[in-house]
């Protein structure tokens, strides 16, 4: 799958996007994955309730099941204005 990380995510992890290998269940499973890795994810991820996930483009959670998924994303909550 494709990971994509924006705004201060992706300046915490120090990617805009990269091609990742999972056997990760959910998308809370996947950050479990992610923030193993190393200091800049855990520090993109130690507050969840401050990011928004898509799952192949369509808003979801930390519960969205990743099976079959291509893509998902990572970015801030959005503000309207």
């Amino acid at each position: 799958m494709d990971i994509l990380y924006f705004a201060w995510v992706r300046e915490r992890v120090g990617l805009s996007q990269e091609a990742y290998q999972t056997s990760a269940a959910t998308v809370a499973d996947l950050i479990a994955e992610l923030v193993a890795r190393d200091a800049g994810y855990a520090a993109a991820f130690a507050d969840v309730s401050a990011i928004c996930v898509a799952v192949d483009q369509e808003l979801g959670d930390l519960s969205t099941p990743l099976a079959d998924c291509r893509e998902v994303a990572f970015f801030p909550p959005m503000t309207g204005g």
